[in-house]
This record gives structure tokens, C-alpha cells and sequence, in this order.
């Protein structure tokens, strides 16, 4: 949106005041034709101020109608205005070039690089991934291999489960999911004993294999050897 802003003012925009008793659904309906319209202020009941694009003005007649609204013209902005006001001065005119080719190239690089994370992670190592890989503040979109960073991450992360990127605009955002602890896995050839983690009164006893160290009717503490299993022979 911020960009088609910047490019309306480039190729001129439009202030202009909207009257009828069906405003809001002209509103409406510019928005779901994709015609924008910014800077939108009520004047009163009947009537609201907004910004245009040029190209999206000639779009708005079929909506005036259907609507009965009346769209009046205030005044008229952007660069092709100006240029005609100032058409003389070269100087000013090489300056808004400038500005115009430094605009459309900075809207083709990546300002800003956002890493989410469903659950605590060194956010720095993740840096460090996405800079060896290519993402990074200043890095051109088109040079950015997403598919790449997003397997180099997995390879290297044994913590994240699932990796996406997604870019939008100047923006990439980075969102992970991290994997779930694997629970340890107790060799069934290994003996240990059974310990109690809570307080507590056995009630009942059943060991199939080691020796019980206490009976029905005591009172364990937390942390007492309830079974204690020898090696086996």
C-alpha cells in the first residue's frame, strides 16, 4: 500500500470531495474493486474528503453512478503537477528524478529481516544462518534463494521443527517452529531401581523382576527406593 502511495505521487494524485446520502458504500466499493483511496476525512454527514491516483480516478465513474454520489475535484498533487508548475527549473526536476529512481530501487532490496519463534531461541545463531545464506539488511530480493535458507536452517538446527520465510514489501520475516525434546529412551538391558517421587503409603506391591524394599502399609518419602533391581546374572 505504502508504495502504491509513493507511485501515485509520482504520477500525480487527486484530492477530491465525495457528496451523497451513500458515501460510505462508495467507499465500500472502491475498496473491493481495488480502487485506493487514502487521507479520507468527513466533512460532515453527507460528504468526505480523500486522496486519489489519477488512474484510479477514471475508474470511479461506474461507482458514482451506482452510488448517486457527486465527486468533486479540490486540487490536483504529485510530481506531473509540479513538473508543469516548475517546468522551467531543470535543476528541481533533476532532483525529483533522483528521488524517483531512489525510491523504486530502495522498494527492490530488504530493510528489515523479523525472526518469529513459537518458543525460546538463540535469535543471534539464527542471524548468523540467514547472513552465510544470503538474508540479510540490504541483500537484493531477487538475489534471495528462500528454499535455500529455509533447508540450511533445518540441517543445521536439530531445535526447529519447521521453517518459513516470507517476504513482503522491504520486510522478510522469518517464522519458526521449535521441535519438541525427545524423551529419553531407557535401555531395557540396563537395570535401575524404582524411586518414589512424591510422598506417599503403598497400598499394593507387584515386582516382577529385583527386590521391593518396602511393604504394604509404609510411608515413603519422596525420593525413597521403592524396587531396587540388581543386574542380571
Amino acid at each position: 500500500m505504502i508504495i502504491k502511495i509513493l507511485l501515485s505521487y509520482l504520477c500525480g494524485y487527486i484530492k477530491i470531495k465525495i457528496e451523497g446520502f451513500f458515501v460510505e458504500r462508495f467507499i465500500n466499493i472502491c475498496t473491493q474493486k481495488g480502487i485506493l483511496l487514502w487521507n479520507i476525512k468527513r466533512v460532515n454527514q453527507a460528504s468526505f474528503v480523500a486522496n486519489i491516483s489519477i488512474h484510479d480516478f477514471k475508474e470511479i465513474r461506474p461507482v458514482t453512478k451506482t452510488t448517486k454520489c457527486k465527486v468533486e475535484i479540490k486540487n490536483k498533487r504529485g510530481f506531473p503537477f509540479l513538473l508543469e508548475r516548475y517546468k522551467k527549473r531543470k535543476i528541481l526536476l533533476l532532483l525529483f528524478i533522483i528521488l524517483a529512481t531512489g525510491l523504486i530501487s530502495i522498494s527492490n532490496f530488504i530493510w528489515n529481516v523479523e525472526i518469529e519463534c513459537d518458543g525460546e531461541i538463540n535469535k543471534e545463531e539464527i542471524e548468523c544462518i540467514l547472513k552465510q545464506n544470503g538474508l540479510e539488511v540490504g541483500r537484493l530480493k531477487g538475489d534471495i534463494d528462500t528454499n535455500k535458507v529455509i533447508q540450511s536452517i533445518r540441517f543445521e538446527r536439530e531445535d526447529i521443527a519447521w521453517a518459513g520465510i516470507k517476504i513482503n514489501g522491504t520486510n522478510a520475516v522469518v517464522k519458526l517452529i521449535k521441535a519438541k525434546a525427545k524423551p529419553s529412551i531407557i535401555n531395557q538391558d540396563e537395570y535401575c531401581n524404582i524411586v518414589s517421587d512424591k510422598e506417599g503409603i503403598i497400598t499394593k506391591i507387584n515386582v516382577q523382576n529385583g527386590t521391593a524394599t518396602v511393604k504394604i502399609g509404609d510411608l515413603v518419602k519422596k525420593g525413597t527406593t521403592l524396587v531396587n533391581r540388581m543386574a542380571r546374572g
